[in-house]
């Protein structure tokens, strides 16, 4: 208010642009008595305290007619706040009844057409009735008189609001020196009051509030608190604006301390560590040969850095992500060798058999040949598809037991290919992030592994194994296989984007192959979008290929022989097949030829022996008591009545299974054990129904189920087991127990049972019967449905089995247990 009031009486005294008229101050003494009546005048968000000079802009028309009638008069005028200020016109029911009598001391019309005024509150005075409205307000009114008590009291007040008075002014500058001292240059404790609640900022309430307070001392107490209050507020706005000033003016010295510095470095010739930095940024980039998102990311990025302290945490950040940027292989890639004689070659000298994957491969590579000489013509014919972008090449998982060579044949595709080979193991994996990275917003954050993988490569183009890829984890942090499926689409994977780089990777070029054990684990989706490829257990004539060409001279190198020193006959590596091993792969196998090795080492050593020959009787000697022997298990476990080969399929390969049966006096109860899942339960229920549905045939009576009870039972009890493929082989282990006829230990058997003996197809036909060829049989009974399976068999195995293809179980009772039933 202060401001508005200089400004006013400048005006007023020094305005050359409009009429100035002044008041002769006696005349306003000579009519300060109260009349009865005067115009009033209101107010829209303003209080006028007597005692206090006031400027005022009237503008209205009425507001007009009212001060140039009150001129030509005694110059009174009451003044009274409008309960609402944003109201135009307020009448009489629109101000409140409690104002002042103020004297008009000097005017000055502006040349817009509005006066200003500086009105002289006098005394304060009360509406009692309006008398007219038009053309503007009129009403009678009467004086309010104001006590002034308890002088002492009255006194402290004054102090301390002089005081507060005094600090406000310091805190506002708005606030005029001689206006603080004019307001504080009073001994009336009630001119003190109004003087400083003129200058201080107050809401129209608490104002009127402090005008209608009849009591001096309580007047001084209400203004005390509203100075208090405003001075509070001015404090911490002032701190406030303090630390904001102080934190500017470092920044702004830190800046031009820098550039100072910049200056006197490029005076020198010289360059501190973080402008060398970015220099070496700025190149890394130009040369990366980045995407444009990710180089217009990248100068982003290192614009930061550039204006950011080497102490700061942020550089750091910044800096570390700047250096996986221009570390990826944007452009850098490897050749590839397409020529498809010297690639057979390659797959040829590393793995012997597995002719259905090799041809595959040397597919792929032929495909990838004819595409690269016929780019231009493929080009143009790419243009009239334009929706669906080019596919580089399929996704190969290759789905064996354990050893059979799925991770060492990738390792030989990449040097068939001239690819770099990153095996990159995914078993155990739980976090999403994992395989996508982490947020920068982390601290320690970093990419996941595939981008860390193609850095380690650094080629655009590696061949990358993800091994294990069906023994994927997930938890409460994501599912790693849900982050494999944009990574493992050829359609999708030229814009993969690593949270952590958060800019598109093209992983179209990467041969991506997965590995597994076994496919139920593995997710639907993520199992479309890849092209399966089988490997099954090796024969014993192919595991003594791969044992004379590759793991025998393997061992005799990493065990430090010389070939002369060891010679390993056919015999002694069909021995460690049979009677020291038992699995699909050549892993054991090569660990128990180590073993041998190691032995003649020892001899070497310790100058016993200068060569030795190994053959099957030394193979016993050297390793011991042979840990299997299925061929004499066979007839043992089968002499008795009550039990049947039958075939399994397990993640490590093929097994065979003997299921037992035993009856014994009882209340015809039927128990099961060995670990059994519901859906072999509900097989071993299934195959005694139909036992006591054909009782008559099989030459059982009819009180026979009624006083025994029988028990079923599959070793070995501590491995769980399930699936329906042992239907076939429960019922007629059940029907030998009940016919007491053993079954023919030479026959095997895998199928599934309906409740009216019909036999239904199951899986893992292969490796069931690579199993049996190990242990000796040489007759299997299969679904008559699963005959397409026995293409997928070695010659070698199909001429030397029998295969007996049945659709009903009768037909099973009668080849292993020689028994017809009608």
């Amino acid at each position: 208010m202060s401001d508005e009031l200089e400004r006013l009486i400048a005006d007023l005294i020094s305005s050359n642009n409009g009429t100035n008229t002044d008041i002769d101050d006696d005349e306003i003494a000579n009519n300060s008595d109260v009349p009865a009546e005067v115009p009033i005048l209101p107010l829209r968000g303003l209080v006028v305290y007597p005692h206090t000079a006031i400027p005022l802009t009237v503008g209205q028309q009425r507001s007009l007619k009212l001060v140039d009638d009150v001129i030509e008069g005694n110059r009174l005028v009451g003044l009274f706040t409008a309960l609402n200020p944003e109201l135009e016109t307020p009448g009489p029911d629109d101000i409140y009844r409690v104002g002042t009598l103020a004297a008009i001391h000097r005017l000055f019309r502006a040349p817009d057409g509005t006066i200003r005024l500086l009105v002289q509150g006098l005394k304060r005075i009360r509406i009692e009735e309006f008398t007219s409205e038009e053309p503007y307000l009129n009403a009678r009114i009467t004086e309010l008189p104001e006590a002034v008590e308890g002088e002492i009291e009255v006194e402290a007040l004054e102090r301390n609001v002089m005081e507060q008075f005094r600090h406000l002014a310091d805190l506002m500058p708005s606030i005029p020196p001689e206006l603080v001292t004019t307001a504080l240059a009073t001994d009336d404790p009630l001119q003190l009051a109004y003087s400083v609640a003129t200058y201080v900022r107050i809401d129209l309430e608490n104002a009127q509030k402090l005008l209608e307070e009849d009591s001096t001392q309580q007047k001084l107490r209400l203004l005390l608190e509203l100075l208090n209050k405003e001075v509070e507020v001015l404090e911490l706005g002032r701190k406030i604006q303090t630390e904001a000033q102080s934190e500017m003016e470092k920044s702004q010295r830190e800046y031009y301390l820098r550039e100072q510095l910049k200056a006197i470095q490029r005076e020198l010739a010289e360059g501190d560590d973080s402008t060398e930095e970015v220099g070496q940024f700025r190149k890394a980039i130009d040369e990366a040969g980045m995407s444009e998102e990710a180089r217009k990311e990248a100068e982003r990025e290192l614009d930061r850095l550039s204006k950011l302290s080497v102490a700061s945490a942020e550089y750091g950040v910044i800096r570390t992500y700047l250096d996986w940027l221009v570390n990826m292989p944007w452009n850098k890639r490897t050749e590839d060798n397409l020529d498809i004689s010297h690639a057979r070659q390659v797959l040829e000298e590393d793995h012997y058999g597995l002719k259905d994957i090799k041809e595959r491969i040397l597919e792929f590579l032929a495909v990838r040949k004819l595409r690269a000489e016929r780019g231009t013509e493929l080009k143009s014919q790419e243009e009239e598809y334009s929706v669906r972008r080019d596919r580089q090449g399929a996704i190969l998982c290759f789905v064996g037991p354990p050893g059979v060579g799925k991770t060492s044949l990738g390792a030989s595709i990449a040097r068939a290919m001239e690819r770099k080979f990153i095996r990159l193991s995914l078993g155990g994996v739980r976090d999403e992030a994992e395989i996508r990275g982490f947020r920068r917003t982390y601290i320690g954050a970093m990419p996941g592994r595939i981008v860390q993988t193609l850095r380690r490569a650094e080629s655009r183009n590696p061949l990358i194994m993800l091994d294990e890829v069906d023994k994927l984890g997930r938890d409460f942090r994501g599912d790693p296989a849900s982050a494999l499926l944009e990574l493992l689409d050829p359609e999708q994977n030229a814009e993969f984007r690593d949270t952590y780089l958060d800019v598109p990777f093209d992983l179209s070029e990467v041969f991506f192959i997965t590995t597994a054990n076994s496919l139920d684990t593995i997710p639907s989706p993520l199992l479309d979008r890849m092209e399966i490829i089988q490997l099954s257990g090796y024969t014993e004539q192919e595991k003594l290929a791969i044992a004379k060409q590759y793991l025998v001279p393997r061992q005799t190198r990493e065990n430090g022989l010389r070939v002369e020193e060891i010679n390993f006959s056919d015999d002694a590596i069909l021995t460690v097949i049979r009677d020291f091993t038992r699995e699909a792969g050549v892993r054991s196998l090569e660990r128990e030829i180590g073993r041998v090795a190691r032995k003649v080492v020892t001899k070497i050593a310790e100058g016993l022996e200068d060569e030795i020959v190994i053959d099957s009787p030394s193979v016993k000697e050297l390793l011991g008591k042979p840990r299997f022997g299925y061929r004499t298990e066979l007839e043992d476990r089968t002499d008795l009545p009550g039990v049947a080969t039958g075939l399994a399929w397990t993640p490590v390969g093929g097994d065979v299974l003997f299921i037992e049966a035993t009856a014994m006096p009882g209340d015809k109860a039927f128990q099961y054990t060995g670990q059994l899942g519901d859906v072999m339960q509900e097989s071993a229920r299934i195959a005694l129904s139909y036992i006591r549905s054909k009782a008559s045939d099989l030459n059982i009576t009819d009180d026979f189920f009624k006083q025994h009870e029988i028990h079923l039972h599959v070793p070995a009890g501590a491995t769980p087991k399930d699936g329906p493929s042992a239907g076939v082989t429960m019922a007629v282990a059940l029907a030998s127990l009940l016919t007491q006829h053993p079954t023919r230990h030479n026959v095997a058997m895998t199928g599934e049972l309906t409740l009216n003996g019909q036999v239904l197809p199951v899986g893992g036909i292969k490796d069931k019967v690579l199993a049996a060829h190990r242990i000796g049989v040489d007759t299997i009974i299969l679904p008559a449905k699963n005959e397409p399976d026995l293409e997928d068999l070695p010659k070698e195995v199909r001429e030397q089995m029998t295969f007996v293809l049945i659709d009903h179980v009768d037909k099973a009772f009668e080849v292993a247990l020689g028994q017809d039933i009608a």
